[in-house]
């Protein structure tokens, strides 16, 4: 399905919903279903996590004959990340859809799949997250009152956009001011690579960018897209510097008072649905080149593996390996290969 196709995916899901109210789409009233549940998700309501997130929602009301009703909030309409968070650790929501780099200040482990540079391409992110490494972060998570639902979804690869100088080598990001989220592995990533960034809230970040504040910013294409990013930024480097993912949090008591035929639905549709949503991002990433260009913002090839070996020149592995473990460690290296 090409972009065109995507879009008019996305219309027709959000036209649909707009024209009808969710209780006359249900096979009976939303009062009569015998599990009523809450999902909770950051994104804009037309971002694939939402669209494949509602896609999931309506076949686990076909396949539970409308025992189970799942209302979808989208766009932080329940509170912040962290608060929302909270939630499903309280149990007050059933199921949230969070970034690895911020469940890493819950789930410190979390934060290793956006380790600088680490996965070169998607062969090796999926080999990593649906193979031991996934599995392992996984463990971790269930040891708290929440635990990941599905196999991880897709954030997309990171990368750096400029107002200033081209970012091509690592020498070029000496000194440059650029914007990262408040991540820890982020700040430390272009502290490490001699870059002077500075942690903004994403809410602040184009004004920031607009008045010089900095100079440039790092995100994936979809972001640097839809918060029209390209109007205050001359180019973009193709860097992948971090790849981060979505895991889908659900609260284990909540979830463990199901039955259990209810229970496997839930994960069999929402399992099913981070498989669309990862090839949507997949073919995203690829068109939104050829939009971002027509928008005016120039693309820059970098070589990655100059980047990772000005790294390895530094003591960044060595610190981040000594975080996360040897365990966690050597379950990355099986598929990235030696760090440091």
């Amino acid at each position: 399905m090409g972009k065109n196709n995507l879009t008019l995916t996305r219309r027709t899901v959000l036209a649909g919903a707009a024209a009808l109210p969710l209780v006359s789409i249900l096979k009976r009233p939303a009062s009569a279903a015998e599990f009523n549940l809450k999902y909770a998700t950051g994104q804009d309501p037309t971002h694939p996590v939402n669209i494949r997130a509602q896609e999931a929602i309506d076949r686990i009301r076909e396949a539970s004959s409308g025992r189970v009703d799942i209302k979808l909030f989208p766009a932080n309409q329940l509170g912040a990340d962290t608060d929302l968070l909270a939630q499903v650790r309280s149990g007050a929501i059933d199921f949230f859809n969070l970034s690895s780099l911020v469940l890493a200040t819950f789930v410190p482990v979390s934060g290793i799949t956006s380790l600088g540079f680490a996965f070169k391409n998607y062969d090796q992110v999926w080999a990593a997250m649906d193979g031991d490494l996934g599995s392992h972060i996984r463990e971790q998570i269930a040891k708290t009152p929440i635990f990941a639902v599905s196999r991880i979804w897709d954030n997309g690869f990171r990368q750096v956009t400029s107002s200033t100088r081209e970012i091509k080598t690592p020498a070029d990001l000496k000194g440059f001011k650029l914007r990262v989220p408040p991540a820890p592995s982020l700040t430390s990533l272009f502290k490490a690579l001699d870059a002077a960034p500075s942690p903004i809230n994403f809410n602040e970040l184009y004004s920031s960018l607009q008045t010089k504040v900095v100079e440039g910013q790092e995100n994936p294409l979809a972001i640097i897209s839809t918060a029209r990013l390209y109007e205050v930024q001359k180019s973009c480097s193709l860097t992948r510097h971090v790849w981060d993912g979505y895991w889908v949090l659900g609260n284990k008591k909540a979830f463990a008072r199901l039955p259990e035929d209810i229970q496997a639905i839930i994960s069999r549709e929402i399992d099913r649905s981070a498989s669309d949503q990862r090839a949507d991002i997949a073919r995203l990433s690829e068109s939104l080149k050829a939009d971002l260009q027509s928008k005016g913002i120039s693309l820059v090839e970098v070589k990655q593996e100059e980047f990772r070996a000005a790294l390895a020149a530094t003591s960044f592995y060595s610190d981040w390996k000594q975080k996360y473990g040897e365990e966690a460690w050597s379950l990355l290296e099986k598929v990235s290969g030696p760090l440091g």
